[in-house]
């Protein structure tokens, strides 16, 4: 299962190409000077992002590292349109962000089921030469070719969405009470890193309520600086309303732990440190004969403060009641981050990226199937640089 989750993709999208206008003048019996009759070329195939919800991963675009949509038809004689190109519509998990491959900018968002974002427009097809007569110019020898395409390398995060995260040092008890309040079977263990991959979890609450909880690998101190696993998977809590910090109840400086987890999600993202926190003391049916005083602690923090056990069940009743709370607050409603640009290296040739100049066809315009130039000025103003979005 570990290894069927992806969270980070990197493919090369080209849109269509617009097909080129048809120059061409009606001939017919009995229709002597029938006139220009070109028809426009069919607009170039979109590369769109549709949102699933019954994705949870990138898996499917492991493999797939090329998405190119197909480009528009020329144009006919007799007015006729040509082909629109094919539209690729790559289906992404809820939760996706698109950043630009070679700059690392960020471009897009998928949050809903069914939204849909055009990633890369499609070129407008050209104009034919049946749009450029005029009482001057009654035989325009000429049409449009049709707009190039859009192409780019796209860099596809995933960050999970959930209510709560779960933020701890590895064996702190996270996998253990994501599996004793969810169905959820995350692998459970007595060394470090067990968990590998971001876990999720519906915890069920009163009255048939629930709320989605997030689990992911443990982060050690100096992991802003790659050690451990770094933070590679603190993505998938940056959607989170609350943030819940789990540390054992057999550490010596339970307040020096919590703020070295602070500081990492600091060094990560500042926003994460606006986040409703609460403080769970995890481990507790193992704890020394002095109790863990949560008072002095809560006051110590400016945080809530509890103890629990996953294998005795001792405060998880009170746990899910105050994470309830905290998500009912109307300031943990909307989670709304900005997406930072990421660091991508730069490479002289992108991976993936796909030569294009053998099979590029040049725009030409044909009379009578004889080869004759083109000459822009002459529909300049008129054709696509002024033509709205088709």
């Amino acid at each position: 299962m570990a290894a069927n989750f992806i969270d980070y993709v990197k493919i090369y999208c080209r849109s269509g190409k617009g097909g080129a206008g048809c120059m061409h003048l009606h001939r017919a019996k009995y229709v002597p000077k029938g006139g220009p009759d070109g028809g426009d070329g069919g607009r170039g195939g979109h590369i769109i992002l549709e949102g699933n919800r019954n994705l949870w991963t990138l898996l499917h675009l492991k493999y797939q590292k090329h998405i190119i949509a197909t480009d528009g038809s020329r144009g006919g004689e007799s007015r006729s349109f040509g082909k629109d190109g094919e539209d690729k519509v790559i289906q992404v998990p809820c939760g996706t962000v698109v950043y630009d491959g070679d700059t690392g900018e960020w471009l897009c968002e998928v949050k809903e089921h069914g939204q849909r974002i055009t990633l890369l427009k499609g070129g407008r097809g050209g104009l034919g030469n049946w749009h450029f007569r005029t009482a001057t110019n009654q035989a325009p020898r000429y049409a449009q070719p049709g707009e190039p395409c859009q192409e780019r390398n796209v860099i596809m995060q995933l960050k999970v969405l959930a209510d709560v995260g779960l933020v701890g040092f590895p064996n702190a008890g996270k996998s253990t009470l994501l599996s004793i309040v969810s169905a959820a079977k995350p692998e459970i263990a007595d060394y470090p890193f067990t968990t590998l991959t971001p876990q999720l979890g519906i915890v069920s609450y009163r009255d048939g309520q629930s709320f989605c909880m997030a689990d992911i690998p443990g982060i050690i101190e100096g992991a802003s600086e790659g050690k451990g696993l770094g933070l590679r998977f603190l993505r998938h809590i940056e959607r989170n309303a609350v943030l819940l910090f789990l540390v054992p109840a057999t550490t010596e400086d339970k307040v020096h732990e919590y703020r070295v987890l602070l500081h990492e999600l600091e060094q990560y993202n500042p926003e994460l440190l606006s986040k409703a926190r609460i403080l769970a003391i995890s481990k507790c049916d193992i704890e020394s004969d002095t109790p863990v005083d949560t008072n002095a602690l809560a006051d110590e923090l400016g945080i809530p403060v509890l103890r629990i056990s996953s294998v005795s069940g001792l405060g998880i009743a009170e746990l899910k009641d105050a994470l309830w709370e905290e998500l009912q607050k109307e300031q943990n409603q909307v989670i709304d981050i900005s997406h930072a640009p990421i660091a991508v290296e730069h490479h002289e040739s992108a991976d993936g990226a796909l030569n294009d100049t053998d099979d590029d066809e040049e725009h030409t315009i044909y009379l009578n199937e004889v080869e004759e130039d083109w000459d822009l000025d002459k529909y300049r103003g008129i054709g696509w640089d002024t033509q709205d979005d088709i």
